[in-house]
């Protein structure tokens, strides 16, 4: 009966120490790769106001992808004040002046990007809340670069009731 133990306990053994080593195998090609690091995957989660979760994704690799190139994607949070009606992007963007920094917004997506030296970012932002593009203010301090825009209230459907005589 302890034969059979202990061969079937290497067997589970080896087969949960295998996801290990994959990912020394992954490590591996990282060092031997001509893309420069760090490398840093991530997600944020956190939730809506409708207390749905929200994922949402960073960095510059994908599980199971090398990195394709040496732009980070910033961690981006998105925050709804409602109480002083607007909608605040933060975005980490370490290492850079606020004269690199670069925003454009246009239909609902705010693209940030900035580049100095050996430190490059870029990423596409979505905006889920209705707000005036035009309203936008940036401020970048000690890596930190805050976006703020005005909320739009949401035009009511405009009608007339009619009595029926």
């Amino acid at each position: 009966m302890t034969m059979f133990f202990d061969s079937e306990f290497d067997r589970i053994f080896k087969r949960m120490s295998n996801s290990f080593f994959d990912i020394d195998d992954i490590l591996e090609e990282f060092k031997g790769g001509s893309a420069l690091g760090p490398y840093y995957y991530g997600y944020t989660m956190t939730v809506g106001p409708d207390g749905k979760p929200i994922v949402k994704e960073y960095g510059n690799v994908k599980p199971g992808l090398l990195p394709t190139s040496d732009t980070r994607e910033p961690l981006v949070d998105t925050i709804v004040d409602e109480k002083e009606k607007v909608v605040k992007l933060v975005a980490e963007m370490p290492g850079v002046e606020k004269t690199d920094v670069k925003i454009l917004v246009e239909n609902k997506t705010v693209n940030l990007s900035a580049e100095r030296d050996n430190k490059k970012y870029h990423v596409k932002v979505p905006i889920q809340h209705k707000v005036d593009e035009n309203s936008a203010k940036a401020s970048y301090t000690n890596g930190i670069l805050q976006i703020t825009f005005k909320l739009v209230e949401e035009e009511k459907p405009k009608g007339k009731k009619v009595e029926v005589e």
